[in-house]
């Protein structure tokens, strides 16, 4: 499986942005990741049967999925600079929800998207 993300640019504090990660193929689960410089990478959202959050996005970040299109979007409004990073999409097959925070579980990773938070 192959996944292409989309979306990632400039934004100014507070202003939306939405990600979009195709996908050549079926998974049960797809998700986002992102790494800001100097970083580890994090778990920011996931969509298996229903979406899951890392508890900084809630609220402001929303996940959907297309099954027809094997594609997961992010909509993330009320930006702030610390979400400035290189956001992955990931999916596998392999996931429960105890385990969509790990990236180890995930066998499919995109290529990255820049996201850039000016304050």
């Amino acid at each position: 499986v192959q996944l292409q993300a989309s979306g990632g640019g400039l934004v100014q504090a507070g202003g939306s942005l939405k990600l979009s990660c195709a996908a050549s193929g079926r998974t049960t689960t797809m998700g986002w990741f992102r790494q800001a410089p100097g970083k580890e990478r994090e778990f920011v959202a996931a969509f298996r049967w229903t979406p899951y959050y890392a508890e900084s996005v809630k609220g402001r970040f929303t996940i959907s999925r297309d099954n027809a299109k094997n594609t997961i979007y992010l909509q993330m409004n009320s930006l702030k600079p610390e979400d400035t990073a290189v956001y992955y999409c990931a999916a596998g097959n392999r996931l429960i929800v105890s385990t969509l925070a790990q990236g180890t579980m995930y066998d499919y990773w995109g290529q990255g998207t820049l996201v850039t938070v000016s304050s």
